[in-house]
């Protein structure tokens, strides 16, 4: 209980002790009965008992109003002019307030009998002394619907006092679970942000090794060549610094409302002149990419067509065909490249997408995805499929297929 609530309970024991004082000071309401007994030590003490308890009222309601009750009813059976026991209103107020509701039906149903007797029990001398008069009838049924309105009050305040806890414990339940999603939210957008990092230098790392190992055969005899491969290596390397700079910020800002969004995405004609320039050639047609579309459609594109390249450029024969179109509601990926014929990686491609029946039987096939077959395929066929596209691999004789539909504004 707060020291506030504690003032507010003396404040009311001593107003009931002040106002019960008066009462049986001045005789009662209306003329002076000739059988009240006039104020005295003992009705002082009794008026205190009829009031002070109250300080309690919070802390031990039940004990609170058999106190004040029994002291009240000693009162009326000494015949001081109690004409009505206003301590007694109170704790009873605050009788149904505490127990009006309780979940236990012997304190519930207690609490409300031990209201309802008082009245009878406080009548109870004068009915013993005098019998029925219609003054004893009047003030009975008074006192009777006085303290019936008195528990309803007190019931009704309990019922607005749980109405705002439960208000107050949903309105936190939904903070918490705003926060909770608002948490979720951003773990998901770090995940993904980890994984387009993975993405990105993974790839500068493949891009690295095809240039080092140019550059390490043709580095005395042919100078020039291996001085541009250096070149690339030293641009692809800076490019992967900057996006790992930027994606590791964001990874690390604690705020919701940090960019999570990649930066330019879909840029996909730096993408394929950036593997002209390592040596990969490349026969491209690119339809319809002037048109807008959603950052993630476009970001998924990106690297979809960045890990396909990838694996062309480290596992195929130095050459692809790229071929994106955009047609309405949808962004069309494919890429086709001549690889090898190795079986062991004929074998990861054909675990890694859809091949043809003859290729799995044993026909010439080569290699397209290689070591990173597991990884690269699997994420790139995730990637469409939080769109709600598809992503299909497959070896035709000796080249590598690669197809990406990747749907968005709601049609496929």
């Amino acid at each position: 209980m707060t020291r506030r609530a504690g003032l507010i309970d003396a404040g009311a024991a001593l107003l009931a002790f002040a106002a019960t004082i008066v009462l049986l000071a001045l005789h009662g309401f209306g003329t002076p009965s000739p059988e009240a007994v006039p104020l005295d030590g003992r009705g002082v003490l009794l008026a205190m008992g009829a009031a002070f308890p109250l300080v309690l009222r919070r802390r031990l309601p039940f004990a609170c109003y058999l106190a004040v009750a029994a002291s009240s009813a000693a009162l009326l059976a000494l015949r001081f002019p109690l004409d009505f026991p206003i301590g007694c209103a109170v704790a009873v107020y605050t009788l149904a307030a505490a127990y009006g509701g309780d979940p236990s039906p012997m304190r519930r149903w207690g609490a409300r009998a031990s209201a309802a007797a008082f009245v009878p029990v406080a009548a109870s001398p004068n009915v013993a002394g005098q019998g029925w008069s219609d003054g004893l009838v009047s003030g009975t049924l008074f006192w009777a619907v006085a303290f019936a309105g008195t528990w309803l009050l007190g019931d009704l305040s309990r019922i607005r006092r749980e109405r705002l806890v439960e208000l107050e414990e949903r309105a936190a339940r939904t903070a918490r679970d705003a926060e909770r999603e608002r948490r979720l939210a951003v773990a998901e957008e770090r995940t993904r942000i980890a994984r387009e990092l993975h993405d990105s230098a993974g790839h500068a790392i493949n891009v690295i090794l095809v240039q080092a190992g140019a550059a390490r055969l043709l580095h005395e005899r042919d100078p020039d060549r291996s001085k541009r491969a250096i070149a690339t290596i030293e641009e692809v390397a800076r490019a992967t610094m900057g996006d790992i700079d930027r994606l590791v910020h964001v990874l690390r800002e604690e705020g919701a409302d940090a960019p999570l969004e990649p930066a330019t995405p879909g840029t996909l004609e730096e993408l394929l002149d950036r593997h002209r320039a390592v040596g990969l050639r490349l026969e491209t047609e690119l339809m319809g990419t002037a048109r807008d579309v959603p950052t993630g459609v476009a970001w998924a594109a990106y690297r979809i067509l960045q890990e396909a390249l990838t694996n062309a450029a480290r596992h195929g024969t130095g050459s692809a065909t790229v071929r994106v179109r955009q047609p309405p509601g949808r962004v069309e990926i494919e890429v086709t490249n001549p690889v090898t014929g190795r079986r062991g990686d004929r074998e990861a491609a054909a675990t890694a997408g859809r091949v043809p029946a003859s290729v799995r039987s044993g026909s010439p096939a080569g290699t397209a995805v290689g070591a990173r077959a597991g990884h690269g395929i699997v994420g790139m066929r995730e990637r469409a499929a939080v769109l709600g596209g598809t992503l299909e691999t497959g070896i035709e004789g000796e080249v590598f297929r690669l197809r990406a539909v990747l749907p968005y504004g709601g049609r496929g």
